[in-house]
């Protein structure tokens, strides 16, 4: 029944808390409508526009992104057999961390934007974990120290 129909029905002093109600009804429908539409649009453009270089860079929606907090072992630069199979594995983790949420990018180390290589340097989160602590939890990957540490036992 609209509003103005059930005013008249009430009392003047009942009237103003129906429409009121009324108000309150349709802004709370409204805020879960924006909220939905707004979570829609974050998983479809993370969705289609993550990919995984290797165990700390990735590319989202055209931007390189390396993640600051940590040392992956290198793919294709790899000193031996051995960091270039954890390499692999490492891609693969942060591929299957990503695929199919939205990602939270938080750009910056400390005020540095980009790495030497023209990279946005940023923390990666996902449901609210930070990406580059999970690799560093599984052994994937190590905190960042400045510069990079070897992977192939003592060099």
């Amino acid at each position: 029944m609209p509003v103005q129909n059930a005013c008249s029905l009430f009392a003047v002093r009942s009237c103003a808390s129906v429409e009121m109600h009324e108000s309150h009804r349709i802004g709370a429908a409204m805020r879960k409508l924006l909220i939905a539409i707004t979570l829609s649009l974050a998983a479809s453009s993370a969705l289609s526009a993550t990919h995984v270089v290797d165990g700390d860079t990735v590319v989202i929606d055209g931007e390189k992104i390396r993640i600051f907090n940590i040392d992956a072992p290198e793919l294709r630069h790899a000193a031996c057999d051995a960091e270039r199979r954890l390499a692999e594995v490492a891609k693969r983790r942060l591929d299957a961390l990503l695929a199919g949420r939205p990602v939270i990018v938080v750009r910056s180390d400390n005020g540095r934007m980009k790495d030497r290589y023209g990279r946005t340097l940023a923390r990666l989160t996902v449901d609210g974990r930070d990406v580059g602590e999970i690799l560093i939890e599984e052994e994937l990957a190590r905190p960042w120290e400045g510069k990079r540490q070897p992977w192939c036992g003592q060099e």
